[in-house]
């Protein structure tokens, strides 16, 4: 009797001192915080926090302390009392600047993309374009009049406009599947900067809840779920440019709602001797909703037109002869218009204490009409060569996953499986030959179509204290369904296509601020849909093979060094003639190189930072001397110095290099490098803050986007090949004011 009242005791206080605790990481304004690092220091313990801010923290007893972190945020220690067991507890952070020193790699989700959280907040993004360059190593540019979307190298990829790169914002894809101007063709100008929260990216194709594109890498855009502060703001400056911003706080002070409505106008003319005329409108509201279980709803609407005229690109030899400036034209009537409206409704909820469920169901209305000439009068000595690309489309689908956290023994195992569907109808996808972007004097292409991707996939994390492996797999299932208009008897062309990819990855933590890593997997990309009916479905989604090896360190307390060596091989590289309306496949290429990013902090308000990417990108299939990838790059480098509120003082100097490059197969033709400086500062007073962005500070004479291109003009007799390009912007000076309240 005296065995059994013993052992009852023994397991009663065992099971009473290792509790579970449950509870929410808040801010100030009673919105939760997601990532925060919950420790218990006694059984050492820990949990993250979710998007929903809820944590689960196992092993706890009365009287043990747990420690609450997050970047940017006041530490809180807490001593657990017996009332702790028995509710939800809820702990705020006091929000405050950031201090490098505090991040502890090993007690970061993903600490890569935490970098973007630190750049953003020490040198907040005031431009569409610069969203995407708050990704390490990647490198835009802008060749048309700047409403088209810009052209994006990343790791030794002219991805074109999103060829080899995934994109989304909220879970709602940005890449356009077979569309008018390419394949992955990527418009981000619907976002308003202001808007985003978090950038979360990763670097090749590792990620099993990412498919189609994710060869070089994903970006994944999350909005804000509330406003701060209401504001209006103005900014003025050379080249009649123009923009207003509107961001307004609709739910003050209401229990568990947020809602806020953002709008932006956007007008510019640009340095070019025929105006560019650009104009865009933006229009986003957002509301969100948590319930007493910390379930969360949110609801997005918005809406974005805009129309541009373009100077087009510049024949290098134009320009050497006097016949031109650099910001002539050759053909001014280019130019187009394009218009987006998105939906999208996400819908978290916990199904249980260590499993979630995460959701977003969406449809945009998209339209598109764009007017180009790059060969001038190569093939119509008359009219010219002008094309128009137009199509009406409309994209619904979901994304669903479920992660759970469990044991296997004493091994903590995550666990996630998803899955998602994209069905994409195009009406009316033309390509014509045009004159002055009125008449058409030949229909090249015409006819609708479907695209259609379901997919699945499953990662499971073990984690075994230092070391971490993560295994996942992802299958894919296409329907292409084409329907040529131009042919005299209704035909519809279809093919099917099914893709398995795996991925495994290896994480070890050597200290508390070193992190090695050994990525690897298999990615895709797939062809336009008019181009695998054609070809009966051959090279339908060619793959990718990568590996990464990287580190992510914290050498000394206020320096975080990110690197790697990779290596990628494409089964086929796609290249879109668009005034042909086709994408060549370029045969089979391998990539391989290195990357360097650092972060550090010289003080409490003073940031550096750079990244830079070395790549050898070559073709696998053709001979020594010419086997060069055109316009892949083979070095660039990005970063600055920033300045965060010092004594209502912020601001900074940013810079971007990317190296000469080859334009051509032999390298015959050389794209030219080019290295930019900008400044931007801001002094806040009251509710007043004044500030000024200044482009190519040093007024360098630069190319922004440049190829090889065959052309002939209306008085030659004789075609030639040579750079074209786009002059990069000189010296622009604009002035801002904005007023919070």
């Amino acid at each position: 009797m005296k065995f059994n009242l013993l052992f009852f005791l023994l397991v009663f206080v065992t099971v009473s001192s290792a509790q579970q605790i449950k509870g929410v990481i808040v801010n100030e304004a009673n919105q939760p915080l997601e990532a925060a690092y919950i420790y218990n220091l006694k059984s050492k313990s820990h949990a993250h926090s979710s998007e929903n801010g809820v944590f689960v923290l196992e092993n706890n007893a009365v009287g043990d302390s747990i420690r609450i972190g997050l970047l940017g945020f006041h530490n809180k220690t807490i001593a657990l009392n017996t009332s702790d067991f028995q509710t939800k507890l809820t702990v705020s952070l006091k929000e405050k600047s950031f201090q490098l020193d505090e991040l502890v790699i090993t007690e970061t989700l993903n600490p890569v993309s935490t970098i973007t959280r630190l750049d953003i907040n020490t040198n907040p993004v005031n431009s569409s374009q610069e969203i995407l360059r708050k990704v390490p190593g990647l490198i835009i540019g802008q060749h048309a009049g700047g409403g088209k979307a810009e052209q994006i190298f990343l790791r030794g990829f002219d991805i074109d406009h999103g060829t080899d790169i995934s994109l989304s914002v909220d879970g709602m894809p940005i890449n356009m599947v077979s569309h008018a101007h390419g394949q992955g063709y990527s418009d981000l100008h619907f976002v308003i900067p202001e808007t985003v929260n978090k950038i979360d990216f990763g670097i090749g194709s590792y990620y099993a809840n990412h498919g189609d594109f994710a060869t070089a890498g994903y970006v994944d855009f999350s909005t804000k779920d509330y406003l701060k502060e209401s504001s209006v703001a103005l900014s003025v400056g050379q080249f009649n440019s123009l923009r207003t911003l509107g961001l307004f706080n609709l739910l003050e002070n209401t229990k568990n709602q947020n809602a806020y409505l953002a709008t932006e106008y956007i007008a510019n003319d640009g340095p070019y001797e025929s105006p560019q005329n650009f104009n865009r409108l933006n229009l986003f509201g957002k509301y969100v909703s948590f319930s007493p279980n910390n379930d969360k709803l949110s609801l997005t609407l918005s809406h974005f037109t805009s129309r541009w005229d373009a100077s087009g690109q510049i024949p290098q030899r134009e320009v050497d002869n006097g016949n031109t400036t650099r910001f002539g034209a050759i053909d001014d009537t280019e130019g187009g218009n394009t218009e987006r409206t998105n939906f999208n409704v996400e819908f978290n909820k916990y199904i249980s204490d260590n499993s979630i469920l995460k959701n977003n169901a969406f449809y945009s209305h998209y339209g598109f009409e764009l007017y180009s000439n790059f060969t001038f009068f190569l093939e119509d000595a008359v009219n010219g060569d002008q094309i128009k690309q137009k199509e009406n489309r409309s994209i619904l689908g979901f994304n669903t996953a479920i992660t759970n956290e469990s044991r296997l023994g004493t091994t903590e195992v995550t666990t996630t499986w998803g899955i998602s569907l994209r069905h994409d109808i195009v009406n009316d996808i033309e390509l014509s030959h045009t004159l002055n972007r009125s008449t058409t004097l030949e229909q090249i292409q015409l006819g609708d179509l479907n695209q259609t991707n379901l997919s699945a996939f499953t990662n499971v994390q073990f984690n075994f204290g230092k070391f971490k492996i993560a295994p996942a797999l992802r299958l894919d299932y296409f329907k292409f369904l084409y329907n040529d208009k131009l042919q005299t008897n209704y035909t519809s062309q279809a093919e099917t296509k099914t893709i398995l990819s795996p991925k495994l990855n290896f994480y070890y933590d050597a200290a508390s601020n070193l992190q090695l890593y050994l990525k690897s997997g298999m990615g895709f990309h797939s062809n336009d849909t008019r181009v695998v009916v054609s070809q009966q479905g051959k090279e339908v989604l060619p793959r990718s093979y990568g590996l990464d090896l990287g580190t992510v360190w914290k050498p000394v307390p206020k320096l975080i060094v990110n690197s790697a060596l990779w290596y990628l091989f494409l089964e086929q590289e796609f290249v879109y003639v668009g005034d042909a309306g086709i994408v060549e496949p370029s045969g089979k290429t391998a990539r391989y190189g290195a990357d360097l990013g650092l972060r550090y902090q010289l003080t409490n308000w003073l940031f550096f930072d750079t990244d830079a990417t070395y790549t050898h990108a070559r073709s696998t299939e053709d001979p020594n001397g010419q086997n060069y990838i055109p316009l892949a790059p083979d070095f660039t480098m990005a970063g600055g110095i920033s300045v965060n509120n010092l004594n209502g003082f912020s601001g900074g100097i940013r810079y971007r290099y990317v190296d000469d490059r080859p334009a051509n197969e032999d390298n015959s033709i050389v794209a030219t490098g080019y290295f930019v400086t900008d400044f931007n500062a801001n002094y806040k007073f009251n509710n007043i803050t004044l500030g000024v962005v200044i482009e190519n500070l040093f007024d360098t004479e630069w190319n922004e986007t440049q190829f090889a291109t065959e052309s002939r003009l209306q008085n030659e007799a004789q075609s030639v090949e040579e750079i074209h390009f786009t002059p990069g912007t000189p010296f622009f000076i604009k002035g801002s004011i904005t007023y919070t309240f």
